[in-house]
């Protein structure tokens, strides 16, 4: 039971560093980038902009991943 929530956790360490990642650039974002004619999206509220960005970090995290061995597999 133990080495499974181990093994989990190991698994889960990398996409959840580049969502926490995508988040802070997200907010950064909202609070550097000007929207001079506030008809922007991602500028609507730091957390929708947080979250567009922490799902790309999510898909990004992706890329990164190793195929365990198999070259027929594909990591996206």
């Amino acid at each position: 039971m133990k080495t499974k929530l181990i093994k989990i956790l190991r698994k889960s360490v990398k996409p959840l560093i580049f969502i926490a990642a995508g988040v802070i650039v997200g907010v950064a974002y909202y609070y550097l980038v000007v929207c001079e004619s506030g008809s922007c999206p991602l500028k609507s509220s730091p957390w929708m902009t947080g979250a567009y960005v922490g799902l790309i970090g999510l898909l990004v995290s992706g890329i990164f991943s190793k195929s365990g061995g198999d070259s027929d597999k594909c990591n996206m």
